[in-house]
């Protein structure tokens, strides 16, 4: 088993930080305390190295993401970050959401679930950490295959210094302003989230990157 790392100990008993929450008895992260201590476990048994990524519970193989950990407010995940090449039999693991092409996920509501689903969690991380020695690469959709919602096409064209930060993004970057202001279902929400994302593009960063 893996050393302990001690930004995870901190995960655990602090929460990530990432809102006003942290650190007090209502953090999400003590909502699944118990759950979590047994996939880090589990995972560690592996063999992978574990640190915190983006706020939360990373382990890797030779410096390559294999599965995260993470807390919500109504359940916590057990993530492999190349789910969607697991062959997952019996159709258990779950997408994060609509457009994610890579990640798949467990998720879990309590401590039951995780002990009844052990030994798949561990063959489907063997699976996971054997694709990953042998350099396996997830198919993604490229980024000039989505459509630029009308609003950002606009402002880019009418800002320059805007269209030079966009295009200088990476691909995941500018997927991530593709889809979140694509995906609002009003005109003016897209203009609005345009304006939002300003700054960020302009920053070099990604949506919701800090």
């Amino acid at each position: 088993m893996k050393k302990l790392s001690s930004s995870v100990d901190h995960y655990l008993s602090e929460g990530c930080g990432r809102c006003s929450l942290g650190g007090t008895p209502a953090c999400k992260v003590h909502r699944w305390t118990e759950e979590l201590v047994v996939l880090r476990s589990l995972v560690l048994e592996a063999g992978l190295k574990e640190e915190i990524k983006w706020g939360v519970p990373c382990y890797t193989y030779e410096g390559a993401n294999v599965v995260m950990v993470a807390a919500f407010k109504e359940y916590c995940s057990f993530s492999y970050l190349k789910g969607a090449l697991l062959k997952d039999p019996k159709k258990l693991l779950e997408s994060p959401g609509e457009h994610s092409q890579s990640t798949r996920m467990f998720r879990f509501r309590d401590i039951g679930q995780i002990n009844k689903l052990k030994s798949t969690i561990k063959s489907y991380l063997k699976e996971a950490i054997e694709l990953e020695k042998a350099g396996a690469k997830v198919t993604l959709k490229k980024v000039t295959e989505y459509a630029v919602p009308v609003e950002l096409s606009s402002r880019l064209k009418k800002n320059p210094s805007l269209k030079k930060a966009f295009d200088a993004l990476t691909p995941g970057r500018q997927r991530s302003y593709l889809l979140h202001i694509g995906s609002a279902k009003q005109a003016q929400t897209r203009e609005d989230r345009v304006t939002k994302c300003t700054p960020a593009i302009m920053k070099g960063k990604g949506f919701n990157e800090r």
